[in-house]
């Protein structure tokens, strides 16, 4: 079987593409990274290194690659002959790649194409492939062929792929642990059923819970060990008062999480438990800059903090540490991050409340109060 992927980064390659190659599909990597894919090309295979003690070796193999800016019916080919299509490109680049896999569809339906496919977007948002979809359908002038036979699955991922630099420009280290939950019901193609991947008829909770638990407190760790001065998520972690932080704010959206999904307690107790000894994970040495990057994303509306944060205070839930992890971010100052230079403008051009308002989407006076307290507690 063939799969396209866009997105040859170290997710594509260290997470998306080991599964893919453990169903026994040949893999076509789509990027714009020259050196990647022509390693990928030339050599048709790369290795993954797993981030633990055993510094176990997987080889992946039956791969190659496509630079869809050099040459893009390239691209359009391998789509039209693909059997599943995956991205893990990141939520803002979806848009700049809908109009290349429109015509890929297009070129499927030219042909006359009935075969089922299904396009995944494994992208850290809620609704992702559901999103790219409608990026797609604005490139088609009729989407009765996407409707009847291409489908759009929503899925959430989860492993800890930090930002690295090898001799080996395919080589990747990646954390044991991974998750792979697919919307069942949004299946197209049924007959292909990936090991290693778990399909359920609701994933919504499955989503909230990865967000509001491994994003939110990824987050945590970042924004409060940068507070303290730390460099990487690791050396925080053994900071006790960033521990602390990270335990109070995953029992807050622990409790959100509970009582909106009905996840039993215990064993979500148990869940946060193993999100916590991933995090401390000393194989793993990841910068918290890379975490904490794009703050005002991390700060809008529907968010791994605003939005629980919301949810929260309509069920009379509190939830202060989640408001003070707020307030590190609104203080957050990375000169080489855009969006953090961003924040620190529109705090300078305007009252602190009116860029509260404007970068998180909250209107309730109530919130946007304790957001400013703490922003103003946590100023250095």
């Amino acid at each position: 079987m063939k799969a396209v992927h866009f997105g040859a980064g170290n997710i594509g390659r260290g997470f998306i593409g080991e599964i893919l190659y453990k169903n026994d599909f040949s893999v076509t990597f789509i990027d714009v990274n020259e050196a990647i894919i022509q390693a990928l090309q030339e050599r048709k295979a790369y290795t993954i290194g797993l981030a633990d003690e055993s510094k176990e070796q997987i080889g992946i193999h039956h791969v190659t690659g496509i630079n869809n800016q050099q040459n893009p019916a390239a691209v359009i080919e391998a789509i039209q002959e693909a059997d599943l299509i995956t991205t893990a490109i990141g939520p803002n680049i979806l848009p700049y790649i809908a109009e290349l896999v429109a015509q890929g569809i297009t070129a499927r339906e030219t042909a006359g194409m009935t075969k089922a496919l299904d396009v995944i977007a494994c992208e850290n948002m809620i609704g992702g492939s559901s999103y790219f979809k409608e990026e797609i359908s604005k490139h088609l002038q009729n989407t009765d062929y996407l409707e009847k036979y291409i489908g759009f699955p929503d899925a959430a991922v989860d492993r800890i792929v930090p930002e690295q630099q090898h001799e080996d420009v395919l080589y990747v280290e990646v954390e044991p642990f991974s998750e792979w939950v697919i919307n069942d019901k949004q299946v197209k193609n049924p007959a292909i059923r990936l090991e290693g991947v778990h399909y359920v008829e609701d994933l919504e909770p499955y989503i909230e819970r990865k967000l509001f638990s491994v994003n939110t407190g990824h987050a945590t760790v970042a924004y409060t060990g940068a507070w303290f001065g730390y460099d990487t998520i690791d050396e925080a972690m053994e900071d006790s008062l960033v521990l602390a932080q990270l335990k109070a704010v995953l029992s807050e959206t622990g409790q959100l999480l509970v009582a909106k999904w009905g996840f039993d307690a215990t064993e979500h107790a148990a869940y946060i438990q193993k999100i916590i000894q991933r995090f401390k994970n000393k194989y793993i040495s990841d910068a918290i800059t890379r975490v904490a990057r794009t703050p005002l994303r991390k700060l809008g509306n529907q968010e791994r903090f605003i939005r629980p944060i919301g949810e929260m205070f309509e069920r009379g839930l509190e939830s202060p540490h989640l408001l003070a992890t707020v307030g590190m971010i609104l203080n957050y100052n990375d000169p080489n991050d855009e969006e953090s230079q961003k924040l620190q403008v529109l705090k300078a051009e305007k009252p602190l409340e009116e860029v509260i308002a404007e970068v998180t989407g909250v209107t309730n006076t109530v919130l946007i109060e304790e957001m400013k307290e703490n922003a103003l507690r946590y100023q250095k």
